[in-house]
């Protein structure tokens, strides 16, 4: 698998244009990304991928960056749009694909005692826990439209907010009951998507003065006495769960993060590569199917 997944993410970063190599430079950008690939494949930090003999021996005739070299080139502008048109290559569905859409978010855990401040104190799984969270809006074949990282602690309603203005999406998004909010309810809305999410608090109208549109119609979708779409839709929800066990059920999937993966930026460019191999994987494997 490992093998099939490195010759896919060549053949994407051949395909996709790069910025040309500056004068002062001594590695492209092309080449940068392909260490940081080979690196996050493996689960290893990038002092394992620069050196040589990490790699296989039809390889090793390559010259590799110094770790300083990788630090401060990843972080550029030129090796971050790389990735990132690495990432709309292999992730995105194609505009209209999909009608039905799954949001959720998986807590990203670090130890109790990191000195990562950036990290937040929120719900996880099993009660609380200190890390981060990844905010997700997914398509039934478990192909990622939006995504972001954020800390443990931020409000679940808060991200799926920004992530469905950013989204290119329509038709209805199935969540649980942590994202029924008449303001997420309004910014689907203005995006001419339906949020259908069980209501928290039950249905009483006592409880809310105001209703959005949006939460009176997942309301009639979901009690309606006499259809069951709404209900029989929103039993869809449940592929999130899915969606997030092929991510981190296989070697080199996203099962936790290392030691080495803290702070903000090094989280959110360790599960963008993740997020890569997964796509590059389901292809893969319809690939396989087809043939």
């Amino acid at each position: 698998m490992e093998h099939q997944l490195w010759r896919g993410i060549l053949a994407v970063l051949k395909s996709i244009h790069k910025p040309r190599r500056r004068t002062d430079e001594r590695f492209s950008c092309e080449e940068i990304a392909r260490v940081w690939f080979w690196a996050v494949l493996h689960d290893r930090p990038v002092s394992w991928a620069i050196q040589a003999v990490n790699w296989p021996l039809h390889e090793r005739r390559h010259p590799l960056p110094s770790s300083s070299t990788m630090s401060r080139r990843l972080r550029s502008p030129e090796v971050q749009a790389l990735i990132r048109a690495v990432e709309e290559s292999v992730c995105r569905p194609a505009a209209g694909e999909h009608l039905v859409w799954l949001i959720d978010g998986k807590p990203l855990t670090v130890s109790g005692v990191s000195k990562d401040q950036q990290a937040g104190y929120g719900r996880a799984s099993r009660g609380n826990a200190k890390g981060y969270k990844l905010h997700v809006i997914h398509g039934i074949d478990g192909s990622v439209v939006a995504w972001r990282i954020a800390p443990m602690n931020k409000d679940e309603r808060v991200m799926a907010r920004r992530l469905v203005r950013n989204a290119d999406i329509q038709g209805y998004l199935l969540a649980d009951g942590n994202y029924d909010s008449n303001a997420l309810h309004e910014v689907c809305r203005q995006r001419q998507v339906q949020l259908i999410a069980p209501l928290r608090g039950g249905s009483c109208p006592k409880r809310r003065k105001r209703q959005d549109a949006g939460r009176q119609r997942a309301q009639e979708l979901l009690e309606n006495p006499i259809s069951d779409f709404g209900r029989a839709l929103h039993k869809h929800r449940s592929a999130i769960e899915r969606c997030f066990g092929n991510l981190t059920n296989w070697g080199g999937g996203l099962t936790h993060l290392p030691p080495w993966v803290r702070t903000h930026a090094r989280v959110h460019r360790w599960v963008q590569a993740k997020l890569i191999f997964n796509a590059i994987k389901r292809g893969t494997k319809r690939t396989y199917v087809t043939a």
